[in-house]
């Protein structure tokens, strides 16, 4: 008996999600194969030994052995599974993809790496996607993986709530919480070890864009809650918290029909996780005249900008050249080679001699300059990839 009324259970749920034979489900299977090899001329992080990122150059001379590296990659390889399944709710869109950039515990590697797992019907969207906060679509067309410093972009997961859809667009989401903190020069002080995290609300993210004829604008903005709670062991209260918040202003300009311009400006506070690459969130100051709180917890004010040029030869040759950088607001209390200023430029040229397959030429050059200690340094590579990619749509709704 359960299993007749889990059958017709079944059988009903099915019924009404695919109540009409057209238009018919879609599943889409795409991807790329893509090998990256280069020299850089200088020296970075070595877990990030196949991209560019300021924030990863040697905050003190050879800090990361000696100049002049080769490196080949397969990183950039990827799957993107796809699916449209119309129901008597609206279509229902599903997405899964992943690539082989390891992260976290397993930055450096070549292995699994989850870049999207979302789903959204109607006006509500669930799962692992970009950040309403950011804008995807101000990333130019550049064969390097990490890409502008200057630019917001962060997946996180979320409900979004999506009111209007089209040539104008709105949508707000609750994200996942989370901060960094520079304990700077008080990091070996015991008292911060009795000190934890705690994060009770979602990010309020939300985005409204603008499409016409001459390209988009768009305007989001980010609002959080950061909490540390001191646990009491220790004589000093260091329990604070922070509201971090940021505005992020994006465009893309078409310029003719063979440009098109990439702009972005950002400026908030205790907003540096939700940047391609910059440091903590959460910065110590000085508090003088207070014994019980010598030092206190402050978000760090951060601004940057991004400005990129696609342009288009012909039919098989594009370029890129653009500027992007991050200027972080140091405090008193972080140590003197703390990051405080990220530039990222680069230009290419790149070859489609059939479609779908890509070759392809890119300059990059990134640089970093300390807080207070006079420290500036920076790094020049050559990226030579190689890219196929492919797409194959099953089950097509006929038109």
């Amino acid at each position: 008996m359960k299993k007749f009324y889990l059958t017709l259970l079944i059988s009903f749920i099915y019924l009404n999600l695919f109540a009409q034979e057209e238009p018919k489900p879609e599943f889409e299977i795409a991807g790329q194969i893509m090998t990256d090899m280069g020299y850089n001329f200088n020296q970075i992080n070595p877990d990030y030994f196949d991209v560019m990122r300021p924030t990863q150059l040697p905050a003190f001379k050879n800090q990361y052995g000696s100049d002049g590296n080769v490196f080949f990659s397969a990183r950039q390889s990827f799957l993107d599974f796809r699916s449209n399944i119309p129901t008597r709710l609206g279509n229902l869109s599903l997405r899964f993809a992943f690539d082989l950039f390891g992260t976290g515990t397993d930055v450096g590697r070549t292995t699994f790496h989850m870049i999207f797992a979302y789903a959204e019907l109607g006006m509500i969207g669930f799962g692992h996607n970009w950040s309403l906060f950011s804008d995807i679509e101000g990333y130019p067309n550049a064969i390097e993986y990490w890409g502008p410093s200057g630019l917001a972009l962060c997946k996180n997961v979320q409900l979004r709530f999506i009111p209007l859809k089209g040539a104008n667009r709105l949508a707000f989401a609750l994200e996942g919480p989370g901060a960094s903190a520079d304990q700077g020069k008080y990091r070996d002080r015991i008292e911060l070890q009795d000190v934890e995290p705690k994060f009770n609300l979602p990010d309020l993210s939300a985005e409204f864009r603008m499409t016409r004829k001459w390209g988009y604008a768009e305007l989001a903005g980010i609002l959080r809650k950061i909490e540390w709670v001191d646990q009491g062991q220790l004589p000093l209260d260091l329990s604070g918290n922070a509201v971090g918040w940021g505005l992020n202003l994006s465009t893309n300009l078409k310029i003719g029909k063979n440009d098109l311009f990439l702009g972005q400006v950002v400026v908030g506070e205790g907003i540096e996780n939700n940047m391609n690459d910059a440091p903590t969130d959460i910065a110590i100051k000085d508090n003088p005249g207070n014994p019980n709180t010598p030092f206190k917890g402050v978000p760090l004010p951060v601004f940057s900008y991004s400005a990129y040029l696609n342009h288009r030869w012909n039919e098989r040759l594009t370029s890129i050249i653009g500027f992007s950088s991050v200027i972080i607001d140091n405090t008193d209390g972080q140590e003197a080679n703390a990051y405080h200023l990220g530039r990222y430029a680069s230009t290419n040229l790149l070859y489609t001699p059939i479609p779908n397959l890509t070759a392809g030429v890119e300059l990059q050059w990134i640089n970093r300059d300390n807080f207070d200690d006079g420290w500036t340094t920076s790094a020049t590579k050559i990226q030579v990839s190689f890219k196929y990619y492919f797409r194959h749509v099953f089950n097509k709704s006929k038109d």
